[in-house]
């Protein structure tokens, strides 16, 4: 486990955090640019010194200015992925690999050579020079060099920022694996909130260098007063699912959530394959009474719980249908409807409204039995 506790005043703003990374969980900083989210990661490995506070891995005390304590970086056992691989050019892939590789276990385990290239899927690129990687590639050697240092705890700053969306896809099954196969802790910047929906157990979300929120992912997305923070473009609600089955015909998937099971093309994943699927709020329309003769294969009866207004033509509702929905409206249609907390409706979305990137990756902590 993290825990980090801290202050520290930079000339743009002050640094004021503290939050707990499970072990073998991803936790995601996620805010726009300039708010803090490098410096925080900056000051858990060492490179920063804060003004007052502590950083604990695994109960071991890496710094704390009240009993001048502050390890220095390459005695933390701390992995550190950059926007850019960082690889040496002169150096092969094996030998860039190799680089800094320690015969030390981590928890009873050491990370093995074998292993690495087997997961990350890189043995065919052992004997090139970074000059001649994607960059897709560069940044899977990356990680493998860092894993092979055997670290406690892995950060990653914004990993994919410099990779073209295209082949951002490559990346993001590899960052799973590392939670998934190897056990690791991983904390993950990134201001791109689909990666964030996709990758992480727990989001913290930072505004200023000040932490604005702490929580799941479904929880932080369904908050309407946090829109400014999370994106007000791909603002909406994440639902926790599973595979419930498919229809080869149609190539159509029904995922079950709490609340009544969701249509999506394109995704044959065995049946229970767990998902996180984020239906953003300009997806969803709202009727009074269940459409009949409709092309739209997803109708969710629901209530109104909230209204949120953030001035504008614009106003997003949070809908109870079971899990928290969040639909986007026009005032015009607001007053015309005739909505209000309190109000039923029933929110309509677009089985082709999704794609890979409205569905995250498959989820490995505890879901409800009911799903």
């Amino acid at each position: 486990m993290l825990e980090v506790s801290f202050n520290h005043n930079f000339e743009e703003f002050r640094v004021e955090l503290d939050f707990q990374a499970e072990a073998g969980s991803i936790t995601s900083l996620f805010g726009r640019s300039g708010t803090g989210k490098t410096s925080v990661i900056n000051m858990i490995a060492g490179l920063t010194k804060p003004e007052i506070g502590y950083v604990k891995v695994g109960g071991e005390v890496l710094f704390d200015s009240t009993k001048g304590i502050n390890a220095p970086p390459e005695k933390r056992r701390l992995g550190y992925i950059f926007q850019d691989s960082r690889l040496f050019p002169h150096l092969s892939v094996r030998n860039n690999l190799l680089f800094g590789a320690k015969n030390l276990a981590r928890n009873g385990q050491e990370i093995t050579f074998d292993r690495v290239v087997d997961v990350l899927d890189i043995g065919g690129l052992l004997e090139r020079k970074p000059a001649n990687l994607s960059g897709g590639e560069k940044q899977r050697v990356a990680i493998g060099r860092a894993l092979l240092s055997q670290p406690r705890l892995l950060m990653m700053d914004e990993p994919l920022a410099s990779i073209d969306v295209q082949l951002r896809s490559e990346i993001l099954p590899f960052i799973e694996d590392l939670r998934d196969t190897f056990g690791l802790t991983v904390i993950y910047v990134s201001h791109a909130i689909e990666e964030v929906i996709r990758l992480a157990d727990k989001l913290v979300l930072l505004s200023n260098g000040i932490k604005a929120a702490e929580g799941n992912v479904e929880e932080i997305m369904s908050r309407l007063d946090l829109h400014p923070l999370t994106g007000r473009f791909d603002a909406g609600a994440v639902l926790t699912t599973k595979v419930a089955s498919y229809d080869l015909e149609f190539d159509l998937t029904e995922l079950a959530f709490i609340g009544g099971h969701l249509r999506v093309t394109g995704v044959d994943l065995p049946i229970g394959t767990a998902l996180r699927a984020h239906i953003r709020a300009r997806d969803v329309s709202l009727m009074l009474k269940r459409p009949e003769g409709t092309s739209i294969l997803n109708v969710f009866e629901g209530t109104i719980i909230e209204v949120g207004d953030e001035g504008g033509p614009q106003l997003d509702l949070k809908i109870d249908i079971g899990s928290p929905l969040l639909a986007r409206v026009t005032r015009k249609s607001f007053k015309d409807l005739n909505l209000a907390v309190g109000k039923t409706v029933f929110a309509m979305i677009k089985a082709v409204a999704f794609d890979r990137r409205s569905l995250g990756g498959q989820i490995v902590t505890k879901r409800p039995d009911s799903i």
